[in-house]
C-alpha cells in the first residue's frame, strides 16, 4: 500500500511575517477534526474487525496517537493521505509497549489514554513534549483513582504519567467539578474495563464525540442531560468512520472573512455539533454574516457547509454559557473583539489558563503589542476594539495563538511578526498554504 506523505517535522521555532490582506476569496474543505481523529483511531483499535477512517487529520498530534497504538500491537495502514485502515484487536487485545508512549503536544491523547490504559493488564508510561509536560493531569487522575486505577506522576500532577496495569476497576458515579470533555471521556473509556456502571455528570454540557462514537461502534452508552453512563464489559464492532472538517480550524477563516472587507469564503463539510460551535453564536451576536447549507447527519454529529461574508462586527459581552462550546476558539474570538467596534468582555474562561499556553495571558499580551487596549482578568479579559498596528507577538509555541495572530495581522496597519509557530503542524499543517491561497498576507520569516 502507498504510504501517506509524512507531516512536516518540527524544526524548532519558526516565525511568520503577516501583513494586511486583500479581500479573501475561495471555497475549500478544512482538515479533519482533530478531536474526532484521535477518538477514531483509539476506538477503532479497540474494536473487533477492521475500520476505515476517512478525513483523518494528518497532524503531528494525531499521528502520535496512531503511533502509540501501533506500539501496542495494532496494525494501522495509511493507503492515502487523510485515510487510515485500523485492524482492531478488541478491547482486550492491546499488548505491552516496549517503551514510553509519546503523546507529543496533545492533552486530548494523554487524558483519554490515561483512562483507556488504566484498565489494561500491563504497565505503561505516557509522556509528551515540553508544553504538554507542564499541563495539569490531576483532574483526570483523581476520578481514575476512585475507580481503582494506579497512576503516578513526578510531582503528583504533571506528566509523565506512570500507569500500573492489572488493576480491577469499578464503576463510579462521578460528578466532575469542571466542564471537560477530556475528563468525561477518560472516565468513560476506563468504564469499558470496570465492573458495574460508570456515570459522569458535568456542571455544563461538553462535546459528546466519545459518546457518539462509542454508540456508533455498538457500545450501549446512555447520553443523558448533563452527562453519560455505560456498563463495563461491552465490546466494540468495527465500522467505517468519516471524520468531519474541524470547526476549530474553520474558525480562523470564519473570523478572517468576517473582518476583511470584501471577503467571501465557503467552507465545505465542517462539523457543526452544537457542543463545538459556540463561536457561531458569538460571531452572529456581533453581526457576522455566516450561513449554513447542506446540513447532514454523520456518525460523529451534524455536518454542514459554511458560507461567510464580510460584515461590520460590534463588541459584545460574551455569554458565559457559550464558553464551554468555544473554548478552543476563544483566542480567535479575542481577535474578532479587537477588530470590532466597541468593547467586548470574556468571563468564565479560566480553563484557558491550562491549555497549551496560558491563552488569556498570551492573547492579552499579543493584542497589547498590536496597540489594543486589553484588561486581563482571572477568567477572561476586557477588549476595546479599534485599529491594530504592526508589531511583534509571541505565540508561546501554541498553535491556536499563532493562527489567531495571523488573522489579526490581516487588519493591522503594519507588518506583524508572529514568533514560534512550528506547533501549528500539530493541528493544521496546511494552514500557511491555504491561508495564502485565500488571500492572507503571510510568509515564513
Amino acid at each position: 500500500m502507498a504510504e501517506a506523505a509524512p507531516a512536516s517535522p518540527l524544526h524548532g521555532p519558526r516565525c511568520w511575517v503577516a501583513t494586511r490582506s486583500r479581500a479573501l476569496d475561495g471555497a475549500f474543505p478544512v482538515p479533519g477534526d482533530k478531536s474526532v481523529s484521535h477518538r477514531a483511531v483509539m476506538l477503532a483499535a479497540l474494536a473487533d474487525g477492521t475500520s476505515r477512517i476517512d478525513g483523518f487529520l494528518e497532524g503531528e498530534d494525531t499521528r502520535a496517537t496512531a503511533a502509540i497504538f501501533e506500539a501496542m500491537g495494532v496494525r494501522i495502514d495509511a493507503p492515502a493521505h487523510a485515510r487510515r485502515v485500523v485492524h482492531g484487536v478488541g478491547v482486550d487485545g492491546l499488548r505491552a509497549p516496549a517503551g514510553t508512549l509519546d503523546c507529543g503536544n496533545s492533552g486530548t491523547a494523554m487524558r483519554l489514554l490515561a483512562g483507556l490504559l488504566a484498565g489494561q493488564r500491563f504497565d505503561s508510561v505516557l509522556a509528551g513534549d515540553g508544553s504538554l509536560s507542564r499541563r495539569p493531569m490531576q483532574r483526570v487522575m483523581e476520578p481514575l483513582r476512585l475507580m481503582g486505577a494506579a497512576i503516578a506522576s513526578d510531582d503528583g500532577e504533571r506528566p509523565p504519567l506512570r500507569i500500573s496495569g492489572g488493576r480491577s476497576l469499578r464503576g463510579i458515579d462521578f460528578e466532575s467539578p469542571v466542564a471537560s470533555a477530556q475528563v468525561k471521556s477518560a472516565v468513560l473509556l476506563a468504564g469499558l474495563y470496570a465492573a458495574g456502571v460508570t456515570r459522569v455528570r458535568e456542571p455544563r454540557p461538553t462535546r459528546d464525540y466519545t459518546e457518539r462514537m462509542l454508540q456508533a461502534l455498538g457500545c450501549p452508552v446512555a447520553i443523558e442531560p448533563g452527562g453519560a453512563r455505560l456498563a463495563g464489559g461491552s465490546r466494540l464492532q468495527a465500522r467505517d468512520i468519516q471524520v468531519p472538517g474541524d470547526f476549530s480550524s474553520a474558525a480562523f477563516f470564519l473570523v478572517a472573512a468576517s473582518l476583511v472587507p470584501g471577503s467571501s469564503l465557503r467552507l465545505h463539510g465542517v462539523g457543526v455539533d452544537p457542543r463545538r460551535t459556540g463561536l457561531l453564536g458569538a460571531l452572529r451576536a456581533m453581526g457576522a454574516d455566516i450561513r449554513e447549507s447542506g446540513r447532514r447527519e454523520g456518525a460523529c454529529g451534524p455536518v454542514a457547509d459554511l458560507e461567510v461574508r464580510h460584515a461590520p462586527l460590534r463588541g459584545i459581552d460574551l455569554p458565559e454559557d457559550l464558553v464551554p462550546d468555544m473554548i478552543d476558539e476563544l483566542p480567535v474570538f479575542a481577535v474578532a473583539a479587537a477588530c470590532a467596534s466597541g468593547t467586548s468582555r470574556i468571563r468564565g474562561a479560566g480553563e484557558l489558563r491550562v491549555k497549551e499556553s496560558d491563552r488569556i495571558s498570551a492573547m492579552a499580551g499579543g493584542l497589547q503589542a498590536l496597540g489594543v487596549r486589553v484588561d486581563e482578568t482571572g477568567d477572561g479579559m476586557r477588549i476595546e476594539g479599534g485599529r491594530l498596528r504592526g508589531g511583534r507577538v509571541d505565540s508561546h509555541g501554541d498553535h491556536r495563538i499563532a493562527m489567531a495572530f495571523a488573522v489579526a495581522a490581516q487588519l493591522a496597519d503594519g507588518e506583524v511578526l508572529v514568533e514560534d509557530v512550528a506547533n501549528v503542524a500539530t493541528s493544521f499543517p496546511g494552514f500557511e498554504a491555504l491561508a495564502r491561497d485565500t488571500g492572507f498576507g503571510l510568509r515564513c520569516a
